[in-house]
């Protein structure tokens, strides 16, 4: 196996034993080197997500960015542990196309042993398929890539690009509406972000806002264009009350 550091991107071990790596073009971790790199995936994205869908024949998940492919690779290897039987059809941008190439390269925790074929094939192709999931990544830029895919409609969403300040085009009121229109209406979108502009972003697009919360992560937002009743709820009328002045990123700012 090469090297996968280079000019744009360094390994970087994270708390949890597993790599990450960090972007010197976006000045920025692909994952929180706290809470850790598969184990961030894992509590606030794969299992909030999953839990609500297991009972599906089939998932459509929309895997926004790839990125080192942890989402993507986390929900494999969570739903083979946990004997979750649907289908699984994963759509992913990702803008990074010598990331991707240098993925061949990266240090995968030993639970995604059984999947390294998987990135190569997706390295050499943007598609992979089984009798239990296809994958489809696509290099270039997400929003013509959302743009693209309208004929499919999304039980889950992991947002998970790079962060707002850093990456505010996928971030926008006009990103999420966007979002919104491909997600069926008991779909879900995981975010690491809390921020309340985020959380404005969503919230005026008619998500339904709740806190995914646990001991052992720092918050994370689940949002819902139904209402879910085993969560809690973020109380967002009240944030915008005590701090009027915020709002959410539009794309005729950037």
């Amino acid at each position: 196996m090469g090297s996968f550091d280079d000019e744009f991107h360094t390994l970087a071990l994270s708390e949890d034993g597993s790599y990450t790596a960090y972007s010197k073009e976006y000045d920025e971790h692909y994952h929180s080197t706290k809470d850790g790199a598969l184990h961030e995936s894992l509590v606030k994205h794969v299992i909030p997500a999953i839990t609500l869908k297991a009972h599906q024949s089939q998932i459509n998940i929309l895997d926004i960015c790839f990125g080192l492919g942890f989402n993507t690779l986390a929900t494999l290897y969570y739903c083979e542990r946990n004997n979750v039987n649907a289908k699984l059809n994963i759509y992913s941008p990702e803008l990074d196309a010598k990331l991707i190439s240098s993925l061949v390269n990266f240090r995968y925790p030993k639970e995604f042993e059984p999947f390294v074929d998987i990135i190569k094939n997706l390295v050499k192709d943007g598609v992979h398929k089984s009798n239990s999931f296809n994958i489809e990544l696509f290099v270039g830029d997400a929003r013509e890539y959302i743009e693209s895919i309208q004929n499919i409609r999304f039980d889950i969403v992991y947002q998970d690009a790079f962060s707002p300040s850093s990456n505010p085009i996928l971030w926008t009121k006009e990103y999420f509406a966007d979002i919104a229109s491909l997600m069926k209406i008991d779909g879900v979108l995981t975010t690491y972000s809390t921020a309340l502009k985020t959380r404005l972003a969503l919230y005026e697009n008619d998500f339904n806002l709740y806190i995914n919360s646990g001991e052992d992560f720092r918050d994370a937002t689940l949002a819902s264009l139904s209402e879910l009743t085993h969560l809690k709820k973020v109380d967002i009328v009240h944030k915008i009350s005590c701090n009027p002045h915020v709002n959410s990123l539009r794309d005729s700012m950037i």
